[in-house]
């Protein structure tokens, strides 16, 4: 059975994760693709998350990614649709920012991309979480969405849920 996403959920546990990233003092930042800056945009969502939120890179293509600080040795040989990839971006941002958490977001929402199109899988989204000197990455077959903002959010709950389990009450 697919997973049914609902935005306004989603929101509410972005405005909870904010708010205790905000208890805990936990500074975090993201290196998002296939996103495009929607888990920024959602952390940011919360009055307050300037205290938390370091900043955040939105590198859409491979040159940007490359320019940000992931090894180009490390798309050749993984693919831009890759754990490897994913971990890569959640480290290079977490420590560009010296954040205590870095996501790396890459991946393919409903169609094929033209300039990967021998590795685009349409749904296919890969994500890291860079928690200090730990890095967990992970791979998430979205179901078809009726839009691009809602393939956003579907990763972003994704993202979400795994996020949270690195962080500790």
């Amino acid at each position: 059975m697919s997973r049914i996403y609902n935005e306004s959920e989603i929101r509410s546990d972005y405005n909870k994760l904010t708010k205790l990233l905000i208890s805990k003092g936990i500074h975090i930042t993201t290196m998002e693709s296939a996103t495009s800056g929607q888990i920024a945009s959602l952390i940011t969502d919360t009055e307050g998350a300037s205290a938390v939120f370091k900043g955040a890179m939105i590198t859409y293509c491979n040159e940007a990614k490359i320019k940000d600080g992931v090894s180009p040795q490390t798309i050749d040989k993984y693919s831009v649709y890759s754990k490897e990839t994913a971990s890569a971006m959640a480290e290079c941002c977490r420590k560009k920012y010296d954040a205590d958490i870095g996501i790396g977001v890459t991946g393919t929402m409903g169609n094929v991309d033209p300039e990967n199109s021998d590795f685009s899988e349409p749904g296919k989204v890969y994500f890291a979480i860079a928690v200090r000197s730990d890095i967990f990455a992970y791979v998430a077959e979205i179901p078809v969405q009726n839009s691009r903002y809602m393939y956003k959010l579907a990763v972003a709950k994704e993202i979400y849920d795994k996020l949270t389990e690195h962080i500790s009450d």
